[in-house]
């Protein structure tokens, strides 16, 4: 019995349909990681301190002097209050001629908070939205806020869109959340306040995530063979970063937070052509029972490939329509549905809450790392590319499971020697970050693969945007999580670390996919995934006498996919 990919093996697997499909997917992926870490420097905190009005003759030093140091032994002063001046503002300034005198006659002041607001530095910067709203001190809260509400439209629109795109389809899914995306960055630009910048930034946030899950499955069904997984696990994800890192050299020249709102919609509106050069996934149109339609698209490639399409391409023996009622009834709860599904799934959710949670913690960090932010957040944006690198080579020669453990081990490791160098050596620490960064991104590039071959193809969409959702949880946590260093320095890092290993020991009892056929019905994934080692390799199949295609199928298997 022919399957899916031997179906279409009359198009080859570099044909000229395959090839503008892969370029095109690149491309449409690019706005989904220009505005991804946009939160980091639209939210930037600059160095700032209360303002100190002037009076009569007031010198620099004074000015200097009002804010008081911080914390003893450090040259920082604070940034959220002042000497109390009223009770010296009258006296005659003449009389004090020198800035010890200054500390001495101010260190018997009481201290007050920023009563006339706060002065930034415009060293990096001209304008955030934590200087224009102040977004400091007394309100500081409202900074992690506006990420945690960023990435929680991210969840919202993963939950809605997965759904929404197993029924409708992946290209229209994935062009609303493009043009959604540039729109709103337009009109972030023009936020008037901090509660309509935060609304309009919840928004933002439902299309972002939504339109790379949407490419990446929409690549990982119409392409087929050695092009997908080189478009799946290499040129999909170097795309992605080729997006990201063009955002620190867009802030390094447009210093202003609204201008950059501006420039955040470009990519997005120049990927509103695609939408008449993509085609809609033709495995997502046999799923559904539009076998006519699948043909179509299908003999429409083949005429660009200069190659002859079959009369029929997909035979009742091949291929058999799934019924209505029961395709519609496929959901989100059927994610849960039976223990080893469950199963499956929550190991899934928590690997990808934690693997994020990592990610976006070192992300935010980059700010914190000693030297400019900017260069540090592109040097933690290049790693990515040997990171992609290394996955496209594991996936093609070896299994997933060890590829993921081997990847995630590596980074938790580095994480928890952090706190080994982190106050004494920077540049190791630097190292450290990096070589983290390397390993949790390796492992978060296996899971992408991984959790796209243990999803059927009714709920492949809803399978990831599930995965997607607990991967915001993370990056919705991430923002707070460098604040636990008021109970314990290193607590941030011994938490991420810990997480990943634990996601490692979980990872174990998910079944190994490689060279496995994709499933296309709930039914394909109720077997119950026998234990085995990570290291231990798939058996081989049971001769019994029959070859792979006279194996038994089930009535609604619908396509399968070899990697």
């Amino acid at each position: 019995m022919q399957d899916y990919e031997e179906s279409l093996s009359f198009l080859g697997t570099w044909g000229s349909f395959q090839k503008r499909v892969f370029f095109l997917l690149c491309l449409a992926i690019i706005p989904s990681g220009y505005t991804m870490l946009s939160v980091i420097f639209l939210l930037a905190t600059p160095p700032h301190h209360c303002s100190v009005p002037l009076h009569g003759n007031q010198s620099q030093d004074w000015i200097q002097a009002s804010i008081p140091v911080q914390a003893a032994g450090r040259p920082e002063r604070s940034s959220c209050s002042r000497y109390r001046l009223d009770p010296v503002q009258s006296q005659n300034l003449d009389l004090v001629s020198n800035l010890s005198s200054l500390e001495v006659l101010l260190a018997n002041l009481t201290q007050e908070g920023c009563k006339d607001g706060w002065t930034y530095s415009t060293e990096h910067y001209e304008s955030t939205v934590v200087s224009e709203f102040n977004l400091v001190c007394a309100d500081q809260w409202k900074q992690p806020m506006c990420s945690l509400v960023y990435f929680l439209g991210g969840l919202t629109g993963c939950f809605i869109s997965g759904q929404i795109s197993d029924r409708f389809g992946r290209k229209p899914v994935l062009f609303v959340a493009i043009i959604g995306t540039s729109i709103f960055s337009v009109a972030l630009a023009f936020a008037p306040s901090w509660p309509v910048f935060i609304t309009i930034f919840f928004i933002l946030g439902l299309g972002q995530l939504t339109s790379y899950i949407t490419v990446f499955v929409l690549g990982s069904e119409i392409l087929i063979g050695p092009i997908r997984l080189l478009f799946s696990s290499l040129c999909m994800p170097w795309s992605y970063v080729f997006g990201v890192m063009m955002l620190p050299a867009t802030a390094y020249f447009v210093t202003s937070w609204r201008h950059l709102s501006l420039a955040m919609a470009v990519p997005g509106l120049a990927c509103i052509p695609l939408w008449w050069l993509i085609p809609e996934s033709p495995r997502w149109l046999v799923s559904r029972g539009r076998i006519q339609e699948a043909e179509t698209l299908l003999r429409s490639a083949a005429l660009e490939n200069r190659v002859e399409a079959p009369q029929v391409i997909f035979l009742s023996a091949n291929v058999e329509k799934v019924p209505i009622e029961k395709e519609e009834s496929a959901s989100f709860l059927d994610l849960l549905r039976t223990a080893n599904i469950r199963r499956m799934t929550l190991i899934l959710w928590f690997t990808w809450f934690s693997l994020s949670l990592s990610y976006f913690g070192l992300s935010f960090n980059s700010s914190g790392l000693s030297g400019n932010p900017f260069l540090n957040y592109f040097l933690l944006t290049v790693v990515e590319l040997p990171a992609y690198a290394a996955t496209w080579l594991a996936v093609r020669s070896l299994p997933r499971r060890p590829s993921y453990i081997l990847f995630t081990l590596l980074g938790a490791l580095a994480l928890l020697l952090i706190q080994v160098t982190l106050n004494s050596q920077p540049v190791v620490t630097l190292i450290l970050v990096l070589v983290g960064k390397f390993g949790i991104l390796g492992g978060t590039a296996v899971l992408y693969v991984f959790t796209g071959e243990l999803s059927p193809t009714v709920i492949r969409n809803t399978a990831m945007s599930s995965a997607a959702m607990f991967s915001r949880m993370g990056s919705s946590v991430s923002p707070y999580l460098l604040q636990l260093e008021v109970y314990h320095q290193f607590l941030p890092w011994i938490l991420v670390g810990s997480l990943s290993l634990l996601s490692v020991v979980f990872c174990v009892f998910l079944p190994e996919t490689f060279r496995q056929p994709l499933p296309d019905t709930i039914q394909q994934i109720a077997v119950p995934p026998r234990f085995r080692w990570p290291w231990a390799s798939s058996p081989p199949p049971k001769d019994d006498g029959k070859s792979a295609e006279e194996l038994p199928t089930p009535r609604e298997v619908v396509c399968t996919t070899r990697l």
